[in-house]
């Protein structure tokens, strides 16, 4: 695979026929993609937790209560104890994967810490876990009519409803995926 058939800072769409529990109905923004795998976001799944309950847990203490109701995502099956904050670029992080020139990947905790304290990315989301794929498997599951990929959207990303994501990510392309059906029979 060429480095441009790479699918970082892209969304991945579950096709309706993707009846996995954990990616059903999903749109997962790919952060890293090479030839020895990939590493993704699921970015409209809810952990039922607001990012209030984090900084208890981490002992860090915010100011702001509209700061402390942000819900906080399911971003995957991987290590769903440890938080992941896909965010707008710009600050000095100490574990930062820059996914594209305006969107980077945050793990640590300095980036948590200035969130609380309003000094932050201008932008993020925060998620317990990820999405993570082998080498080949993406692109197997994509041969088989499990993804569909589009471009990623700050709108999407970061502003669109929850709820609304999916069906927003493949109108990008066109796509109303609610039309999109399942073949009836095995071929």
């Amino acid at each position: 695979m060429s480095d441009n058939s790479y699918l970082n800072n892209q969304f991945l769409i579950a096709m309706p026929s993707l009846f996995d529990p954990i990616f059903h109905h999903t749109v997962t923004f790919l952060c890293q993609h090479t030839k020895e795998g990939a590493l993704g976001i699921v970015i409209n799944r809810s952990a039922d937790m607001k990012l209030g309950e984090i900084f208890k847990q981490m002992n860090i203490s915010s100011r702001s209560d509209e700061i402390a109701e942000t819900p906080v995502y399911a971003g995957g099956p991987v290590q769903q104890d440890r938080g992941f904050v896909v965010h707008t670029s710009g600050g000095e992080w100490d574990m930062t994967l820059p996914v594209s020139d305006n969107i980077s990947l945050t793990t640590s905790r300095d980036v948590i810490e200035a969130i609380a304290a309003g000094e932050g990315p201008e932008k993020y989301l925060i998620a317990l876990g990820y999405a993570g794929w082998g080498e080949g498997q993406l692109e197997q599951e994509m041969l088989s009519n499990s993804w569909l990929n589009t471009p990623f959207t700050d709108q999407i990303l970061f502003e669109t409803p929850l709820n609304e994501r999916w069906n927003a990510a493949a109108s990008q392309i066109g796509i109303n995926i609610n039309q999109l059906t399942t073949p009836a029979g095995h071929g």
